[in-house]
């Protein structure tokens, strides 16, 4: 009897929720060549942008009425850090810092170099480059 195969996957977007998605965006146009695919008002109320490629993008939430203070918006609760592939780790690393922001935790492992980045609401960002 022939096994079924498994369906494969393919990752679209994450959504996240930010105080300014505007500045955050731009960040994500100036680090990575990414551009806005959608822009406008969110079904929840709120506002959100669709950021990234043509294949993928990150969806960055916000609403007035949500209280960025509560303990929901922690690291890791519930989200530890989004991943991203980039050629020349180098020069999005001095373009993180150009923005005010601080890269840390500098790996190089086998297969590839990485940093990691918190964005301006305290979103940790690994970026990796495998070349």
């Amino acid at each position: 009897m022939a096994q079924a195969s498994s369906p494969k996957g393919t990752l679209e977007h994450v959504n996240i929720t930010v105080r300014d998605p505007e500045r955050l965006a731009q960040l994500f146009i100036d680090l990575f060549g990414w551009h806005i695919r959608w822009k406008g008002h969110s079904a929840l109320g709120g506002d959100t942008i669709h950021v990234g490629t043509d294949d993928a993008y990150l969806a960055i939430y916000t609403n007035p009425d949500l209280n960025y203070a509560d303990s929901n918006f922690k690291k890791g609760r519930p989200l530890n850090h989004v991943g991203i592939v980039v050629d020349d780790l180098d020069a999005v690393e001095a373009k993180v810092k150009a923005a005010g922001l601080d890269p840390w935790g500098h790996d190089d492992y086998e297969p590839g170099r990485r940093f990691y980045f918190y964005d301006f609401d305290g979103i940790e960002f690994e970026v990796v480059s495998y070349n």
